[in-house]
C-alpha cells in the first residue's frame, strides 16, 4: 500500500451522506465515495453526541474459516481523543504530518477511533451536566453507539469486534465489554465479541501508586519510595474516599517528581521536559498532576521531532476532510470537563470486571511496556495477582515464550497464554506501545485478533 494511496484517500473532497440531515445542518453520517472510509455522530442521549470514524483496511480478506476482525480502539484520559491521538499518533493509516504509516493496525484490522466519554475530542454535549461521571455511564453511551453502527451493517457484523484499550481506556473497554455482552443477549445488538484487550490500562489504581516507588528505586530513580501517601490512598479506596483518593494520587506524583527530578511517567528512561509522546513543554514539567495528567489527553501538540501539533491539525485540515463538526465545536474543548466529572471514579478499580468477563469466555489480552510508570508493569502484575478467576494458578505457573519481529533475533518481550487470558510483556517501550515497538505490536494484535494473513 503506497505513499499516494494514502494521499489520494486523506484529501479526498468530496463526501457523501448516509441519513438525513438533522439538527440545523449536523450530519450523522459522511465518508469517502469509495467507502474505505466513514464517519459521524450518533446522538447517544439527548443532546449528547458521540463521534466515530471507521476505516475499512485495504488488506481485508474474505476467508469463510476465520472472518476478518475490526478493532475499536479506546483511549485514555478520560478525556484524551481516540479519534485524534490513537488514530494520527499511534496506530491509524496517517501520522501527525500526513505521511503513511507502516506499522498501521490496518494491516491486521479495521478500525474504528472514537471520541469517548462524550465531551471529547470532536464529541461534544449541548449541556455540560450531560457529561458521564461514572465508567458504567460512559459504557452505556458506547453500547448505544455500537447499536447504531453495526445494527445498520450486515457486513460488519459478520466482523469480529476486539476493543482494544490504552491508560484509562481500559475501564472503559471492560465496563463495554459487559455492557455489550447484556446487550447481545438481549438482543439489541447485532455483535461478534472477539476479545478485549488492555494496553498499559488503569485498571486498578491503588496497585500502580504502590508500583512507583519500588519500581523508581529500583532503577535507581528515587530514594524515598513514598510509602506514607501509597498508604492514605489505599485507606481512602478502602472507604469509598474516591475524590479524596485522587487529590492524594496527585500528592504522590508531586513527591514522585521531586524526589526524582522530574521523571517522565511515561516512560522513566526520560524526565518529563524532554519531548517525547507524554511531555514536550518544559514549563509543565513541574505543574499539577492534574495539569500534567491533561497535557497527555488533550493533545500531545509537539510529537517526536517537535513539528507536529495535534490541535493545530484536527482543528484545520482533519476538519475540513470530515465536513460535519458543528461551527461551535472544537476538537479537545471539552476534553478538561470530561475528566473533572469523571474524578469520583478515577480512582475506582475494574478488577472486578476484568474477573467477570473471564469468566464468561471472552478473551482478554494485556499488555505492558517495560518502561511505563504511570500504569507499570509491577502493578499490572499485582492486580492479575488478585483475580478470582479459576485458571489463574496456572497461568501463573506457566512460563513465558520470548518475542521477536521478522528475522530479528533480538528479544522484544515475553508472552504466556492459558485458556482465556495472554500477557504481553513489552521490552524498550513505554506507555504508548504502539510507538515504541510497532514491530512486535503489529504481531501482537495479529495474534490476539487472528487476522487472516493477507495475499495483498
Amino acid at each position: 500500500m503506497g505513499k499516494s494511496y494514502f494521499v489520494a484517500l486523506f484529501f479526498v473532497s468530496l463526501v457523501f451522506f448516509f441519513l438525513p440531515l438533522i439538527n440545523g445542518g449536523l450530519a450523522m453520517a459522511a465518508g469517502t465515495p469509495e467507502g474505505s472510509e466513514k464517519w459521524g455522530y450518533v446522538e447517544v442521549r439527548p443532546k449528547a453526541h458521540m463521534f466515530w470514524w471507521y476505516y475499512k483496511s485495504p488488506y481485508r480478506t474474505q476467508d469463510p474459516h476465520n472472518a476478518w476482525p475490526i478493532i475499536l480502539w479506546l483511549q485514555g484520559g478520560p478525556g484524551a481523543s481516540g479519534v485524534g491521538i490513537g488514530n494520527f499518533e499511534e496506530v491509524g493509516p496517517l501520522d501527525s504530518f500526513l505521511k503513511p504509516r507502516n506499522s498501521t493496525w490496518l494491516r491486521k484490522a479495521d478500525l474504528l477511533f472514537v471520541d469517548n466519554p462524550v465531551g471529547t475530542g470532536y464529541s461534544f454535549v449541548e449541556d455540560e451536566e450531560l457529561l458521564v461521571k461514572t465508567d458504567e455511564e460512559a459504557a452505556t453511551d458506547l453500547t448505544t453507539l455500537l447499536i447504531e453502527i453495526f445494527n445498520r451493517n450486515e457486513t460488519l457484523q459478520k466482523s469480529p469486534l476486539y476493543i482494544v484499550a490504552e491508560s484509562y481506556g481500559g475501564k472503559f473497554a471492560v465496563t463495554l465489554g459487559l455492557s455489550a455482552l447484556k446487550a447481545i443477549e438481549d438482543q439489541r445488538l447485532k455483535l461478534i465479541l472477539g476479545g478485549i484487550a488492555l494496553g498499559d490500562s488503569w485498571i486498578s489504581p491503588e496497585d500502580f501508586v504502590a508500583s512507583w516507588g519500588p519500581l523508581l528505586k529500583d532503577v535507581s530513580r528515587i530514594n524515598d519510595k513514598g510509602n506514607s501517601l501509597v498508604k492514605k490512598i489505599k485507606l481512602q479506596i478502602a472507604k469509598g474516599r474516591l475524590k479524596d483518593a485522587t487529590q492524594t494520587w496527585g500528592d504522590l506524583e508531586n513527591v514522585i517528581m521531586d524526589s526524582s527530578n522530574n521523571v517522565d511517567f511515561y516512560n522513566f528512561m526520560l524526565d518529563s521536559w524532554m519531548e517525547s509522546v507524554s511531555m514536550a513543554a518544559t514549563e509543565l514539567a513541574r505543574a499539577a498532576p492534574r495539569k500534567r495528567y491533561l497535557r497527555y489527553l488533550d493533545s500531545l501538540r509537539t510529537f517526536q521531532g517537535g513539528n507536529s501539533d495535534l490541535g493545530l491539525l484536527m482543528n484545520g485540515v482533519i476538519r475540513k476532510k470530515l465536513g460535519i463538526i458543528p461551527n461551535d465545536v472544537k476538537w479537545g474543548g471539552q476534553d478538561g470537563l470530561v475528566s473533572l466529572y469523571l474524578e469520583g471514579d478515577f480512582m475506582r478499580p475494574r478488577i472486578n470486571e476484568v474477573d467477570k468477563l473471564l469468566n464468561k469466555g471472552v478473551n482478554v489480552t494485556i499488555y505492558n511496556g517495560q518502561l511505563d510508570v504511570i500504569c507499570a508493569t509491577k502493578g499490572t502484575e499485582a492486580w492479575v495477582e488478585k483475580l478470582k478467576w479459576e485458571g489463574l494458578k496456572t497461568f501463573l505457573s506457566i512460563d513465558r515464550t520470548p518475542l521477536y519481529c521478522g528475522d530479528d533475533e533480538k528479544t522484544r518481550g515475553f508472552t504466556k497464554s492459558y485458556r482465556n487470558l495472554h500477557f504481553y510483556w513489552i521490552l524498550e517501550a513505554g506507555h504508548f506501545v504502539p510507538v515504541d515497538q510497532p514491530c512486535v505490536a503489529l504481531d501482537m494484535v495479529g495474534s490476539f485478533t487472528r487476522s487472516p494473513v493477507s495475499t495483498k
